[in-house]
């Protein structure tokens, strides 16, 4: 499946040339006009979607670009789609509001870094497209947020240290997921100084040295918010990309930047455009 909305994106034309073999059965989702993508798809006869010329890259993890992998993986694209029963929530919209006016209060106060502690590997890709949508949807004109992706409780052992005495110029998103089969500790190992794990699971231990930050981070009044995921299927993930892009699109809208267009990066394509020729 080769996927981009203009169709000359130059990683993709380029991943394209070195991935395609000649006997593959190519998908391609690209706007309905002459790009280079779209005529390789039309020589080599593949099959070809229209990717809606008004949804950004970023904005288009809800289209036809993040659901037909979903279908292609056994999953429901309906229950992706929350959006309509979340706008009627008043609870979702009271979190909404509620998280976009204190990041702007953040904001003024100079706290411009917004650091994400992830506590669930298996969530990395959420939230490098998180990074993504706020870097790219923010950062106009001297103002955005600079979102950081740290992997807990690894980063417990390297930048946790900076995080609670350094600068006091961050925010912070603590991210964990409930596992539904989580390793068990080998009890017959465990000697009898920590006694008190015999009986626990991994991810009992994760989830207490998440509590354990959080109170931490009470005690020296370091900002933060908590997602605690407790059924990680597509209904919460759809209702967690609805909230993430409603919540940057918002606080572009307060800050007067445009959410939606990346004028900077097209300086770079065009240079790089120029060397290469």
């Amino acid at each position: 499946m080769i996927v981009s909305k203009s169709g000359n994106t130059l990683e993709t034309i380029t991943n394209s040339n070195i991935i395609i073999k000649n006997d593959d059965q190519n998908i391609f989702i690209t706007e309905n006009r002459e790009s280079y993508l779209y005529l390789l798809a039309k020589k080599l006869k593949a099959e070809i979607i229209h990717h809606n010329n008004y949804i950004g890259g970023r904005y288009s993890v809800l289209s036809e670009v993040g659901m037909l992998p979903t279908e292609l993986m056994g999953l429901s694209a309906i229950k992706f789609k929350q959006l309509n029963n979340l706008v009627k929530n008043k609870n979702f919209i009271n979190a909404l509001t509620t998280n976009v006016n204190n990041t702007l209060i953040l904001i003024k106060q100079k706290k411009f870094n917004s650091i994400i502690l992830n506590y669930d590997d298996s969530s990395e890709s959420l939230f490098k497209w998180y990074q993504q949508l706020i870097a790219e949807s923010l950062g106009k004109k001297g103002k955005g947020i600079l979102p950081i992706v740290s992997s807990m409780p690894k980063d417990n052992h390297s930048v946790m240290q900076l995080y609670l005495d350094g600068p006091r110029n961050n925010f912070f998103t603590f991210f964990s997921v409930k596992e539904k089969d989580p390793v068990s500790i080998n009890k017959r190992t465990i000697l009898s100084s920590h006694k008190y794990l015999k009986n626990k699971d991994l991810n009992e231990i994760i989830f207490a040295q998440k509590l354990a930050t959080e109170k931490v981070f009470l005690n020296k009044k370091i900002p933060f918010r908590s997602f605690e995921v407790l059924y990680k299927d597509e209904k919460t993930l759809g209702e967690l990309f609805c909230f993430f892009i409603l919540e940057t699109i918002l606080i572009g809208r307060a800050l007067k930047v445009n959410p939606y267009d990346q004028p900077s990066v097209e300086l770079i394509k065009k240079e790089t455009k120029k060397i290469l020729i």
